[in-house]
């Protein structure tokens, strides 16, 4: 089942040919980039990691760090600035909107560089959750090849570990 899943996976990236990966450096970020790269050639992909007021300083020297391992190109873009807000409906609605900014710079890097698609690590498990930057990256187009591909987070650690990926079993980290 978990073979048959990961080849969905790369018959997924093989049919767009080239990807910009929105690299966070987690765990699904991570194995994302990494299928990527062995699928398409480290050529066809880009890593772009937003440096962002919530990312700590460490996780993006962790991004760089997993970039060069798996050998791929890497790039770090500005985030936008977050606005500090104290109740939830409001952090989902910056959660919406920072995405979207996030999106639309990668957009920029996609146009600019010649690549096909943008894709990110959402998996199966997030579509039974309400996840504001889901939404935005429908809305833009952006695509989820683990959530296409119906990998869900245990099937990414696990097959992170056979492939040796130092984030297999790295704690979950969101940005708000």
């Amino acid at each position: 089942m978990l073979k048959r899943k990961y080849e969905a996976l790369q018959q997924i990236l093989r049919e767009m040919k080239s990807v910009v990966v929105a690299f966070s450096g987690g765990v699904d970020s991570t194995f994302l980039l990494k299928a990527a790269v062995d699928t398409l050639g480290a050529q066809h992909v880009l890593a772009v990691t937003a440096d962002a007021e919530a990312y700590p300083t460490s996780e993006l020297e962790e991004a760089k760090r997993l970039a060069a391992l798996i050998g791929v190109r890497h790039e770090v873009i500005e985030a936008p600035a977050q606005q500090q807000t104290d109740d939830a409906a409001p952090m989902k609605i910056q959660c919406y909107f920072c995405k979207s900014s996030l999106f639309e710079q990668l957009i920029s890097q996609l146009e600019q560089r010649g690549f096909s698609n943008i894709v990110y690590g959402v998996v199966a498990d997030d579509s039974n959750q309400h996840r504001p930057g889901m939404q935005a990256a429908k809305a833009r187009g952006i695509r989820g090849p683990l959530l296409e591909a119906e990998l869900q987070k245990q099937d990414i650690r696990e097959l992170s570990k056979q492939f040796e990926l130092p984030t297999w079993n790295k704690p979950s980290f969101a940005c708000l």
